[in-house]
């Protein structure tokens, strides 16, 4: 027999036998006036509880009909209904894919909500399924603060941390208007085995790490422990012997398969949490009903002794018998109730499988790219209020500057004109950063808007992720570019994909700062001079920008702010290590690569906008970054060799400015792809392609770094493009 089926048939049959009992036998006194719950609200949980069940059967049933598409259920993690009840509808949740009773019970506590029905369009991927628009299968609501989540193996757990943060960060900001209440509290449900993970345990560890120094970290962390993850059993007593006793962290058990015991330990947790605005770990014992998903055949990993034990720990059971015991309800209201929501389901699932679905590419992408804010602009800051910040730095600022500088001008500037800004990461605070691209930030504007982080890039990011959801404008740094690969999944797949799968209802605007790229002297090796964007360059949506002057980065930082703020954009921002303190371009002393500080309003860079240097026209060199810095060494040597040469700088590597490109190169016979990151995944690939295709016509050349780390000392320029070799490239091309 199906296994959904067989859980169900028990059932109904305890129900018609009155065999009922509550499994924890621990429990079996403890009734709904001990744990302080409401017989009516009791009766609603249940209601939930069986509806949540009823859409894991039909889910099956779908799939079988080949109308569904997805088959991870919530059998037997019903209890997670009781944080809903314990819980605000305004509290923002982030949960696991076996929280659908959840979000039932929250839908059924807002009017107008209809959570069958939209559970049903989802489960057959329409188009009008009202949180993702048919992209995937997710639990999420805009009406019930629940954004989505793709999948739960842990990535969502440093966002969650995030906006907690951000709650007591906004109160200490002054800001009036922000996404969650002052008194909020965040929930984050994840399963004992992604506990494990190392994403977990460093969410875990920040919202400790936080709040054991006093900073206001008002989360639930509920971990629904089904003591397996797909196959792998998790060790007996392990969640608790890991986490009940850390420092910073409030631990409570409960057994979420008893209604009652559960809902204790939910109105515990949220009630700690909110009232002492400290993490809470509620641990929920719950089991897994039916296997991981459709297609897995747990007989295969598990005994049947062991299957009948999970099955005899069934919630509804337990749930259906409490009630009956208090006398709010006869087990044959129950079994009505149970009949009328599978009636109810059967008749509406034929209606929501004829609905539209999503018909094309251009509909599948259409929120890939978040939209934008309309009358959002923020005025500049006044004069009197930048007289004010930069009062001790006047003189030095009517002199050029080099990059970091100026970067950290730029910043100040920012954080003036967007009072909702905030600045986090690694060593941003008092010391301004490794490269004093964040100096003095931290004390012109405070601990509450510049915020030294643990080391952790995962923790930044969630940081930022989890800000934005509260209405923050979050602008984190990553001190290296290598060091976003501990957390790339951060980028990839939570914050590029949010609005994606929310249909452009949820979005997470931010601009991440990266110190990267090579060319240092003298320092670092291949972790602290890393040539690749690789990794950024195939997520949709993403915008990349690599200034390669201090001028140029003053004025598209500006822009990638505005981009975040009024289009909710998530922005990289990459920043040229070798070019931060470089004043010189030609010769020692002539501050050719130096600029003086532009205010804001004076002039701008918008996105798309590339630059173009010169109007030789026997060979445009294409490049970006450090690129331009030696493609403008080479060009004046080029130029004593009779060779006009222009230098396109691309600014923005995503989204690429085909058409400015291509304007930019129509006047040379010759173009010269110069690309300091690796041949192999680099820009140099794509801008090669292009020219190929809409430029045919065109001799074509590239000069690339070589597929190869990056050594130390003197060998770390070996495998980089130089303004030697560019020269001889450029020779070879004209001349032949």
């Amino acid at each position: 027999m199906d296994a959904a089926q067989q859980v169900h048939e028990q059932f109904v049959a305890a129900l018609e036998a009155g065999t009922l009992q509550r499994h924890n036998e621990r429990l079996r006194n403890l009734g709904l006036s001990a744990v302080g719950l409401d017989p009516r609200r009791a009766a609603a949980l249940l209601h939930s509880q069986m509806v949540s069940r009823q859409l894991d059967r039909l889910s099956r049933k779908l799939q079988a009909r080949g109308e569904g598409f997805y088959t991870i259920g919530s059998s037997g993690h019903e209890g997670n209904a009781t944080l809903a009840e314990a819980l605000r509808v305004d509290d923002i949740a982030f949960l696991h894919y076996r929280d659908a009773a959840f979000q039932i019970h929250r839908a059924s506590r807002v009017p107008g909500e209809n959570p069958m029905w939209d559970m049903l369009l989802s489960f057959t991927a329409s188009a009008e399924d009202p949180i993702s628009g048919g992209r995937h299968k997710v639990l999420g609501s805009k009406r019930l603060a629940i954004p989505p989540q793709t999948s739960t193996i842990a990535s969502h757990l440093p966002k969650a941390v995030g906006a907690a943060f951000s709650i007591g960060i906004a109160r200490r900001m002054g800001l009036e208007e922000t996404t969650l209440a002052k008194d909020g509290v965040v929930l984050c449900s994840f399963g004992d085995a992604s506990a494990n993970h190392s994403t977990a345990v460093g969410a875990l560890n920040t919202a400790a790490w936080a709040a054991f120094q006093g900073t206001p970290m008002p989360i639930v962390f509920l971990c629904e422990d089904n003591g397996i993850g797909i196959s792998t059993k998790t060790p007996m007593g392990w969640i608790e012997a890991n986490w009940s006793s850390r420092a910073g962290l409030h631990y409570i058990q409960c057994d979420g398969c008893d209604l009652a015991d559960a809902w204790r330990g939910a109105a515990e947790a949220v009630d700690y949490a909110r009232r002492y605005r400290k993490p809470v770990f509620l641990h929920m014992k719950t089991v897994r009903l039916y296997g991981h998903a459709g297609n897995d055949v747990q007989q295969v990993y598990m005994s049947k002794a062991d299957i009948a034990a999970d099955n005899a720990r069934d919630p509804l059971l337990a749930s259906a018998a409490l009630l009956i015991e208090e006398g709010v309800m006869s087990a044959a209201d129950v079994r009505a109730e149970y009949d009328a929501i599978e009636a109810q389901l059967l008749r509406q699932v034929e209606l929501a499988i004829k609905r539209p679905k999503l018909p094309d590419a251009a509909a599948v992408m259409a929120s890939i790219v978040p939209p934008k804010r309309e009358g959002v602009e923020q005025p500049l800051a006044s004069a009197e209020a930048r007289a004010a910040i930069f009062a001790d730095e006047a003189a030095v600022m009517e002199k050029p500057q080099h990059m970091a500088r100026l970067i950290s001008w730029a910043m100040a500037d920012l954080l003036l004109q967007y009072p909702n800004a905030i600045v986090c990461g690694e060593d941003v605070g008092p010391k301004g950063g490794v490269y004093n691209a964040t100096a003095r930030l931290h004390a012109r504007f405070g601990s509450a808007r510049v915020i030294n982080t643990l080391l952790d890039e995962q923790a930044i990011l969630g940081l930022a992720i989890g800000a934005a959801h509260n209405g923050l404008l979050p602008l984190p740094e990553i001190q290296f570019l290598a060091y976003v690969h501990n957390a790339e999944d951060q980028i990839r797949g939570e914050a590029a994909t949010l609005s994606f799968f929310s249909n452009g209802q949820y979005t997470n605007p931010m601009v991440v700062r990266i110190a990267g790229l090579p060319y240092q002297k003298g320092f670092g090796g291949h972790f602290h001079n890393d040539n690749s964007l690789a990794v950024f360059r195939d997520i949709p949506g993403l915008v990349i920008a690599v200034p390669s002057c201090g001028r140029e980065a003053v004025l598209m930082l500006r822009e990638c702010v505005r981009l975040a703020h009024e289009e909710q954009r998530v922005v990289i921002f990459v920043e040229p290590i070798a070019l931060y303190m470089t004043r010189d371009l030609h010769a020692e002393g002539d501050g050719l690569w130096t600029s003086v500080y532009e205010a804001p309003g004076a002039s701008e860079i918008r996105v798309g906008e590339i630059g173009v240097h010169g109007e030789g026209t026997d060979l445009a060199v294409v490049t970006y970054g450090n690129g331009v810095y030696l493609s403008l060494q080479a060009q004046e040597l080029l130029a004593q060799a009779g060779v006009a040469v222009r230098v396109i700088d691309l600014r923005w590597i995503a989204p690429l400015a085909q058409d400015a490109l291509l304007d930019a190169v129509a006047p040379c016979s010759r173009v010269l792809v110069v690309d300091e990151c690796r041949e192999t995944g680099s820009q140099s690939e794509a801008l090669l392609a292009l020219m190929a295709l809409r430029a045919p016509d065109k001799a074509l050349g590239v000069l690339a770094a070589t597929d190869s780390f990056i050594p130390l000392a003197r060998a770390a320029t070996h495998t980089l493009p130089s303004r030697d070799g560019i020269v001889a490239k450029a020779l070879e091309m004209v001349r032949g």
